[in-house]
């Protein structure tokens, strides 16, 4: 996993671009000449204080043709610790650490929360091939480079005042390894703690598949609120 702060360590092959000023609040683009910002809704973080911590997770996709070049966050509280995955088995670079989405993690680690939220960014570069690279490395035979055991199963639903119900699963050929759901408002200022509270999910799992049941109230209507269900699924062919 790769703390959001080490976003500047993901940039270093792009970062030699001299001359290029900061723009905007957040750092997803700093550096690369060329960069599409995606930025997206507010994330709501469990605030339990029950050990271990609950953690919410939250994929935000570039455009077609893209892949994430950085990435950063807006946090409404310092005790929010913010990660994502990336991938292994090659040197840290956009694209190949990198692919077209990321799943953000949050989790609340203070002890005073109010209302907790966080809104993750992306900056995106057009997608591209590369060269051969170096020889590769030759392993033994008896053990395997990091690849791609799960996929993940994403649905996003738009929430109103009422009940709604949002579900994602695993092909007949795959296993549910875990599941998540978010729900996340977006509005150009964090939500606070009365429209937080007004949105109640909960989440089940049967087989493979999973299930959230959303109960928002008329504090929700006429904002854009969704509600994201996420199943990671292994043993696909």
């Amino acid at each position: 996993m790769k703390r959001l702060v080490l976003c500047a360590a993901l940039l270093a092959a792009t970062a030699a671009a001299a001359g290029v000023a900061p723009a905007g609040a957040t750092n997803e683009c700093r550096g690369l000449q060329v960069c599409v910002r995606v930025a997206g809704p507010w994330v709501v973080v469990p605030a339990s204080s029950a050990s271990p911590r609950p953690r919410v997770d939250f994929e935000l996709s570039c455009p077609r043709g893209f892949v994430i070049g950085g990435l950063d966050a807006e946090l409404t509280d310092r005790a929010i610790d913010v990660e994502f995955g990336g991938r292994l088995g090659s040197p840290v670079n956009p694209g190949v650490t990198t692919s077209r989405s990321a799943l953000f993690r949050a989790t609340y680690a203070g002890a005073t929360p109010h209302g907790p939220s966080f809104r993750p960014h992306l900056g995106c570069l057009p997608a591209s091939g590369g060269g051969s690279g170096p020889v590769p490395y030759r392993r033994p035979l008896a053990v395997f480079p990091p690849g791609e055991p799960t996929v993940r199963r994403v649905r996003t639903v738009q929430l109103r005042a009422g009940t709604v119900r949002a579900v994602s699963g695993c092909s007949a050929s795959e296993r549910l390894i875990s599941a998540w759901h978010a729900v996340a408002f977006y509005t150009r200022q964090a939500p606070d703690q009365s429209l937080i509270a007004s949105v109640r999910a909960r989440r089940a799992v049967r087989g493979k598949r999973v299930a959230v049941r959303v109960q928002a109230g008329a504090a929700v209507q006429g904002l854009r609120a969704v509600v994201q269900v996420g199943a990671i699924c292994g043993g696909g062919s």
